[in-house]
């Protein structure tokens, strides 16, 4: 399913470019505090698949250990991140909804309840293109299991985009909007028990 496979890092470049140069690189203490401070996000995003097409939609996070990402039409996809599992619904497909546990997957690094990038052997890249600041970033206990690669934007501090590099080679880019930060969320958009569940907007 192209909801969790390769992509292509050029896109989210392009957009890095566009946006107000920052002063410097951000320390990576900056970058914990600020994914730590956010308990609640939703916005637009927009995702390029393996197969070179693009889709989008619209990302909750409700930290810690919850994510929803709804897909717009034509993809008929919901991702959801709950109860320290990841499940991928697709309504086209006859087959059962995917599952994998969250700690396997590079996303839980942003989702855990306390973000710590000054672990050892967590950071393993930490640049600034002049525009913004890219810190690669693995489960330090267990690598085989991929790294996210987060692009930040400073003053304020924004998470702007993020690749997740699968263990298994591939790749998933997700290019953020305005991310509205704050409000309240229900736990239920995050419940991963049942059937595939209905579009939240």
């Amino acid at each position: 399913m192209r909801f969790v496979t390769t992509t292509v890092l050029a896109f989210g470049l392009g957009l890095a470019a566009a946006l107000p140069a920052a002063a410097d690189k951000l320390p990576l203490n900056a970058i914990s505090s600020y994914l730590n401070a956010m308990k609640t996000a939703q916005g637009d995003f927009t995702q390029i698949n393996d197969d070179g097409s693009i889709s989008t939609g619209t990302i909750y996070i409700k930290r810690p250990g919850k994510a929803r990402f709804e897909y717009n039409a034509p993809d008929t996809g919901i991702v959801i991140a709950g109860s320290n599992t990841v499940v991928i619904y697709d309504k086209k497909s006859n087959q059962p909804a995917e599952t994998y546990p969250l700690s396997k997957t590079p996303l839980s690094i942003i989702l855990a309840e306390n973000v710590n990038l000054g672990q050892a052997r967590m950071v393993t890249g930490h640049s600034y293109d002049g525009t913004s600041t890219t810190v690669r970033a693995q489960d330090p206990e267990h690598p085989e299991y991929g790294n996210i690669e987060l692009k930040f934007t400073a003053n304020p501090v924004e998470l702007r985009q993020w690749v997740i590099n699968n263990g298994n080679g591939s790749q998933t880019t997700v290019v953020l909007g305005e991310l509205e930060t704050g409000g309240v969320l229900a736990n239920s958009i995050f419940d991963v028990s049942g059937k595939a569940p209905a579009v939240n907007r």
